[in-house]
């Protein structure tokens, strides 16, 4: 019998370490090449360990951002020859990343996963994770069909991601493929897990620098979007369930809450849950948004980025018919933010002076 390999990027990255299990469940024929960057190789090795998967999920080193994938030309022929699926998940998610950079890891590294994937002649799947955020500064209803309509970026993150989905969805009609657009992904629903308190982690880092100081807590603007979370187990649960099933092929799909509540509720919910206690002071949204360009400002708010903090005021809304559809069929949905608020700031408490859990910046 044939080998049935998949490729895999973005080991081990927290959506990576906890999807792999997951994929080699579903595909008990299967093994998994992790294509990691060299300087992280030591580090996915014990990962590796750790998730016991033994000979079944294999470390490579390589690079994305190089022609063939950085392999020589033998090995990138027989990976090639053996894989059947691709989950592409490496990318730069900074909201502060240079241009430089994101184009060359998020632009250049998809470019040279898709030519890995036409050459790929048993290829049944690419999966590839992209973000709700491809819609850049569009307003309203966003739809899961939609991509290119003439919108402009908050940052280079967000413009990359759009690039790259578009070289993405210009070979669907040759590439099996299936694109996952994840809203903003926080820990698990149950147990409130993450790798890193940044994202909306940085509420809670706000509250809690308030905490020490004893000090009011700031609302910064109205909050009065939508805001985009969910829970990673949720995102697990999609993608594993995606890749398995021949419906998702061709599909894209938002793994949002299709039902979100407001940045203000969930600030709301988490200022309950942490402080026992609701935000007293509300600064304007221009007030904070240039507040949070002087270093001593950032800190005092838990070392917010201004970057982040657009997302908390941009009215948006992502439509998930077709991901609620398709994965409502094999019983996956999204909890409310309200079920897991709970073991959320619970983990964050537990673990909230523990540098590795802190932003890289």
């Amino acid at each position: 019998m044939a080998s049935r390999t998949i490729v895999f990027t973005g080991f081990p990255g927290f959506i990576g370490a906890r999807l792999i299990p997951l994929l080699l469940d579903h595909d008990p024929g299967a093994t998994i090449v992790a294509l990691v960057e060299p300087r992280m190789v030591e580090r996915a090795h014990a990962s590796a360990a750790a998730l016991g998967c033994g000979d079944r999920l294999r470390i490579q080193a390589g690079d994305i951002t190089k022609p063939r994938l950085g392999l020589d030309q033998s090995t990138y022929d027989r990976l090639a020859a053996d894989t059947v699926a691709v989950h592409h998940l490496a990318a730069i998610y900074d909201l502060a990343v240079p241009l430089e950079l994101a184009e060359r890891v998020n632009v250049e590294g998809t470019q040279h996963v898709l030519d890995f994937c036409r050459a790929c002649p048993r290829l049944e799947r690419h999966n590839y994770v992209s973000t709700s955020y491809v819609a850049g500064l569009r307003s309203g209803t966003v739809r899961e069909s939609d991509l290119a309509a003439g919108q402009s970026f908050k940052n280079h993150y967000e413009s990359t991601k759009f690039a790259a989905e578009v070289l993405v969805r210009n070979t669907m009609d040759e590439i099996p493929t299936t694109v996952y657009r994840p809203g903003i992904v926080v820990g698990d629903s149950k147990t409130g897990v993450t790798q890193k308190f940044d994202g909306p982690y940085y509420l809670l880092r706000t509250l809690a620098a308030a905490a020490r100081r004893h000090s009011p807590i700031i609302r910064p603007g109205q909050m009065a979007a939508p805001f985009n979370v969910v829970p990673i187990d949720f995102i697990i649960d999609a993608i594993a369930t995606g890749a398995q099933h021949e419906e998702f092929a061709g599909e894209t799909l938002h793994l949002v809450d299709p039902n979100p509540i407001t940045a203000a509720a969930f600030y709301d919910l988490l200022c309950q849950e942490y402080a026992g206690r609701p935000p007293r002071l509300k600064l304007p949204w221009s007030v904070a948004d240039q507040s949070l360009r002087l270093r001593p400002v950032r800190a005092l708010l838990g070392g917010t980025p201004r970057e982040s903090l657009v997302y908390l005021n941009h009215q948006v809304r992502y439509d998930a018919s077709r991901a609620t559809e398709l994965l409502g069929r094999h019983g996956i949905r999204c909890p409310p933010v309200a079920a897991y608020v709970a073991p959320m700031v619970k983990f964050f408490r537990e673990h909230e002076d523990d540098p590795a859990f802190k932003p890289a910046r």
